[in-house]
């Protein structure tokens, strides 16, 4: 039996929620300052780039050189060159701003963990507080939410099972005489 009471209503658009907003909002904007960003279209285009984004850079300068040094190989819509060195000098400045934002969003992560465990342990140190104190005359009015707490963790109060009487035993049937058959 669970007593039903008032939780405080909070603003749905905390301190905290405007900062990530706004933080948000930053990181989204940045977009529009990164050249050649893209957008993937698809869930399988990671897969579709990967064999031409995974050439050792060597292979593809001595592709630049060989453009440069034959005529035949320059391509009427193709990347010059000079555009497929400035590709890769791209690839490798802004590698390091992907590593740095993969970096963020870890310790991000981990911060928000680290927020979770904290209110979590106080939390359950509250809880444990309060069943101790609940079992006291003094501080019997915690039991309701000592209740709730529990059913909110997904506990249920243990129900005593009634011991039902021992049924009686029946004696076990004797084994049938061992009998030996005479060597003839």
């Amino acid at each position: 039996m669970s007593i039903e009471r008032a939780v405080p209503e909070t603003n749905p658009q905390t301190t905290h929620t405007a900062t990530v907003q706004e933080r948000i909002d930053e990181i989204r904007a940045m977009r529009q300052k990164i050249p050649n960003f893209t957008i993937p279209e698809s869930k399988r285009a990671k897969r579709v780039i990967a064999s031409g984004a995974s050439l050792p850079p060597a292979f593809i300068e001595r592709a630049a050189v060989a453009i440069t040094n034959s005529a035949s190989l320059v391509r009427s819509g193709g990347t010059d060159p000079d555009g497929i060195r400035d590709l890769m000098s791209y690839a490798d400045a802004y590698e390091s701003l992907a590593d740095e934002l993969e970096a963020m969003a870890s310790f991000v992560r981990h911060s928000v963990a680290t927020a979770r465990n904290e209110a979590g342990k106080e939390a359950l140190t509250t809880y444990a507080a309060a069943q101790r104190l609940a079992k006291l005359p003094a501080t019997a009015d915690l039991a309701p939410y000592v209740a709730d707490m529990r059913i909110a963790l997904g506990k249920h109060p243990r129900k005593t099972k009634a011991q039902p009487a021992p049924a009686p035993t029946t004696p076990a049937p004797a084994p049938p005489p061992v009998t030996t058959q005479p060597k003839a």
